[in-house]
């Protein structure tokens, strides 16, 4: 028996654990429901998800590669892409090469997609607000840091 079948035999099946006991199912059915409460903001703003999670990550790290704006956003670099191409054509966000390396392409928010963002902020925080309600600020903290863990746990980049 190998390693993977020896662990694999002590681990319950999902149906014996229960998918409301397994952490990948809550978190995406967590953030379904949080992409969900942004739709009809989106929507009005004329945006979808992958374009909304890359005004948020620009709002914070602005002037990145693509490539980590597609780590940062959780977005297939072809589907940030695309989303990019949109978001450029409304005046939100603008390609530039990179100083120091030409093949290399970094996006910067404009003025514009700062304001889109601001408007979809809010909506954003109700959101996360409605998720944590009922959780004290002590489980939240902890919480947090057991979510940072685990990503330090599986991530592939440095960031």
């Amino acid at each position: 028996m190998t390693k993977q079948e020896s662990v694999t035999a002590q681990v319950p099946r999902l149906g014996e654990m229960g998918m409301e006991n397994y952490p990948p199912y809550l978190m995406n059915r967590i953030m379904g429901r949080y992409n969900a409460a942004l739709k009809e903001e989106m929507a009005a703003l004329g945006l979808t998800t992958p374009q909304m999670r890359a005004l948020a990550v620009l709002s914070v790290v602005n002037g990145i590669l693509i490539g980590q704006l597609a780590v940062y956003a959780v977005v297939q670099q072809s589907t940030l892409s695309r989303a990019l191409d949109a978001l450029v054509r409304d005046g939100l966000v603008r390609r530039e090469a990179d100083e120091t390396d030409s093949r290399a392409v970094r996006v910067f928010l404009t003025d514009a997609g700062r304001e889109a963002y601001d408007r979809l902020w809010p909506h954003m925080a109700e959101a996360n607000e409605a998720m944590l309600r009922g959780i004290s600020e002590v489980e939240q903290r902890a919480f947090t840091q057991t979510l940072q863990t685990m990503l330090r746990n599986i991530r592939k980049h440095d960031f």
